[in-house]
């Protein structure tokens, strides 16, 4: 499997059984060391902090969402359930910069 930045797919995250639309953060590789990606959920509800980027009310998602770069998870590409979309390269760029705020890499 390989996966590209800004896929979402449907995770189990195992905590009482529920599943979350993650989005995909980790460069598209087609011969990574492991099976991982490396991704960051999507929320519905925001602190209105830098580590939220607001994604908008996708089709694909039920309501007004947020992806929070804060959680990060490394996810085997097993866990991947179900992809049910793509997130704009607007909103990508956006969650990007996040990320180096979050990870100080700025």
């Amino acid at each position: 499997m390989m996966t590209k930045p800004g896929e979402v797919y449907l995770v189990d995250l195992g905590i009482a059984g529920k599943v979350r639309p993650m989005m995909v953060l980790s460069r598209e590789d087609s011969e990574p060391p492991r099976a991982l990606a490396i991704c960051a959920p999507i929320t519905t509800s925001s602190r209105g902090s830098p580590y939220e980027v607001p994604i908008g009310a996708a089709k694909f998602l039920k309501s007004e969402s947020f992806v929070n770069v804060q959680g990060l998870q490394a996810v085997s590409h097993h866990e991947l359930h179900q992809k049910i979309g793509n997130i704009s390269e607007n909103y990508l760029s956006q969650v990007k910069a996040a990320l180096l705020f979050a990870l100080d890499l700025k």
